[in-house]
């Protein structure tokens, strides 16, 4: 039977389970990434389960997201991350090395491996033709311990890119019109695979861009084949042994299509306050502008600063614009400087250059000003992710962000050639670029000498309760459709530093929508044990952050009474105990409000016996048949109290065994 890539990658990985849509597998996990946000939670349960040395091929962990030190609470986690690393046999990338997602593409990325990330966009090793998975911190760390990944098997769908990207027009333009099409929802329980005669238009990191945002689409992970373009950039990165070919049989078959022909796309932006409110720029021409960014994991590559120093050769951009790049490397910065005049334009345009790391696409300084526009090459535009509560965030690629800098208004950049006598740069490519790997620890041969480095704000892993038979507990919040974790737990400078002290950052839960929530689930904890939370459709998309289930569940939140889930935040609450039910008549959550009481009895005999479960309003008499969608291994977790449970638990009977 003729084979896609996916299903190449996917076959060569099973440890068990069938691919048929739908079915829960379980995958051979070959590399680990985790970032300083969510790896710090990684680290702590690691030491949580008592392991030795981590078990996948590699690990290699990034100091990208909390870079500002205004205090000692980011410093003192890269000290522990450090130690972590040495103790446990993990790659340590130091700060201002780079963003994740570029590095470990450049540096550790093999085409035909298996790779999980706690964090949403390490699908962005796709580009490469790995299978690449986003996940909660968790799951990262039982893969690290040699357990397999467990995911629904998706459906594939097949995208065949045709044509040529005309001038002016480039990858963050092809991922907008996914978006355009599917919305953040519609690729939910898919793999995208790329394939068709346009691919020989991408290159590696061009495919870098479209692969990182599928998950703003839903998606379980984007694949790209592995062909000539892919062994071009390895030879570039001084990687080429680790090059093979993976690309799919002739006559294989997807089970959904569709279709890109490259030639016909235009300038797209992402209006606010969502990824996929996608519209041409020529619709939103002419508003003006008073921040440009530059650079995030979305738009990383070299060719996407390079582009931008061409375009703004000899001028200044427009004195109500603060136009900031963010480069996503030191290699991209070395490289940069080295290219004629590529840095030397930049600066003199007034480009405010910042360290390399991810900075202001998680709301980690670079706010912009109250009620203004501001135009990022980032992947997510969730309302105040950037520091500000009445953002208007636009997502575009370099050519529409650097237009906007130059005029001072949103532009379509095709205009720039008649407006300022630009003519659209023709990027080449370097054989080879300077690579510096001084910043990249290895671990040492055995670390289990090595103390972890624990600062004041560190705090141990909370221990949590086995799932209750019965509770009767009230509705603390009821939220709409598409809530994201950055709603549920921000991200920025002031919450972020907590990433490593549950209690502290569980001050932040819900913030955004009720900045008394925490109060008042404490209150709630001591009065009826807990709370619930009633949420529409896809809840909880965005970010990977398990932070996001880990601190509503120290809180006392049991369950989530919702129309439907992203993956990622499905899989957390499970994995920390919290129950996902699901609405079986989608109307009920209308007649539920803040407030009500809701009572569930013999709630581990209806998990067990695989039936419905009847959840009872007792301030309004009315009862709603709710379901779950998980597998036994899921059920036995849920039971547990969470994944560490289930794993201790696991670990005590093999160890009684074996004595």
């Amino acid at each position: 039977m003729p084979l896609n890539v996916t299903q190449k990658l996917i076959q060569s990985h099973l440890v068990s389970g069938t691919m048929k849509p739908g079915a829960e597998i379980a995958l051979r996990i070959d590399q680990s990434l985790t970032q300083d946000a969510t790896g710090t939670m990684v680290m702590l349960e690691l030491e949580a389960m008592g392991i030795d040395r981590v078990k996948t091929e590699l690990s290699a962990q990034y100091v990208d997201h909390n870079l500002l030190q205004t205090d000692y609470k980011n410093a003192d986690d890269h000290l522990f991350l450090r130690s972590a690393c040495q103790r446990f046999g993990i790659w340590y990338s130091r700060p201002g090395n780079g963003v994740s997602h570029p590095v470990q593409m450049e540096r550790f990325g093999i085409p035909g491996k298996t790779l999980i990330g706690s964090d949403s966009h390490t699908p962005a090793a796709g580009s490469l033709g790995m299978l690449a998975f986003g996940a909660g911190g968790i799951d990262v760390a039982m893969a690290m311990v040699g357990e397999p990944m467990f995911v629904k098997m998706p459906r594939v769908l097949g995208v065949k890119l045709l044509g040529k990207l005309p001038d002016w027009v480039s990858a963050k333009d092809v991922v907008l019109e996914m978006l355009r099409r599917y919305d953040v929802h519609g690729c939910r329980g898919m793999i995208i695979e790329y394939y068709g005669p346009g691919l020989a238009q991408l290159s590696a990191m061009d495919r870098h861009v479209i692969a990182n945002m599928g998950t703003e689409m839903g998606a379980t992970t984007t694949v790209f084949p592995s062909d000539v373009e892919i062994k071009r950039f390895l030879e570039a990165q001084g990687r080429g042994q680790d090059w093979v070919e993976l690309v799919a049989d002739e006559d294989a078959e997807y089970d959904v299509y569709d279709m890109i022909n490259l030639s016909e796309l235009v300038p797209l932006i992402a209006c606010p306050s969502s990824p996929g409110n996608v519209v041409p720029v020529t619709e939103v021409q002419g508003r003006p502008v008073n921040q440009v960014v530059i650079g995030s994991s979305a738009n990383p590559g070299l060719r996407d600063f390079w582009i931008v120093s061409q375009i703004v050769k000899g001028k200044v951009v427009h004195d109500r614009v603060s136009f900031d790049v963010n480069p996503t490397s030191r290699q991209v910065i070395e490289n940069l400087a080295a290219m004629d005049d590529a840095f030397m334009n930049l600066i003199h345009a007034g480009v405010r250059f910042h360290q390399a790391g991810c900075l202001g696409c998680i709301g980690m300084g670079q706010a912009p000003a109250s009620d203004q526009i501001s135009l990022r090459t980032m992947p997510r535009n969730f309302p105040g992710r950037s520091g500000t509560a009445d953002d208007q965030v636009y997502l575009c690629s370099p050519e529409t962000a650097v237009a906007a800098a130059i005029t001072g208004e949103i532009t379509d950049p095709r205009e720039l050639e008649q407006r300022c006598g630009i003519t659209y740069p023709q990027f080449i490519a370097p054989e080879t670029e300077i690579i510096n790997t001084d910043m990249l620890v290895a671990p040492p041969e055995d670390g289990r000498t090595v103390e972890l480095e624990k600062g004041p704000n560190i705090k141990s892993f909370p221990e949590f309760a086995a799932l209750s038979n019965s509770i009767s507990v009230p509705v603390l919040l009821k939220v709409e459709d598409n809530i994201s974790t950055d709603e549920i737990l921000p991200a920025g400078a002031r919450v972020l530093p907590y990433r490593s002290n549950i209690p502290g950052i569980s001050q932040f839960v819900y913030y955004m929508k009720d900045d008394t929530f925490w109060q008042r689930a404490e209150a709630a904890k001591d009065k009826s044990g807990g709370h619930v939370i009633v949420g529409g459709s896809n809840y909880a998309q965005g970010s990977s952050r398990e932070h996001a289930a880990i601190a509503p569940r120290y809180l006392g939140q049991v369950a989530v009474l919702a129309k439907s889930y992203a993956r990622i935040g499905w899989q957390n609450l499970v994995n920390f105990g919290i129950m996902p039910l699901e609405f079986v008549n989608p109307q009920d959550y209308d007649s539920i409000s803040e407030g009500d009481e809701l009572e569930i009895i013999g709630l581990r005999e209806a998990l067990e016996a695989e039936r419905s479960i009847p959840v009872k309003n007792l301030t309004k008499d009315m009862i709603y048949s709710m379901t779950h969608s998980l597998s036994p291994r899921q059920v036995e977790i849920m039971l547990c109290g969470g994944l560490i449970n289930h794993f201790k638990a696991k670990s005590q009977v093999a160890q009684s065994v074996k004595v």
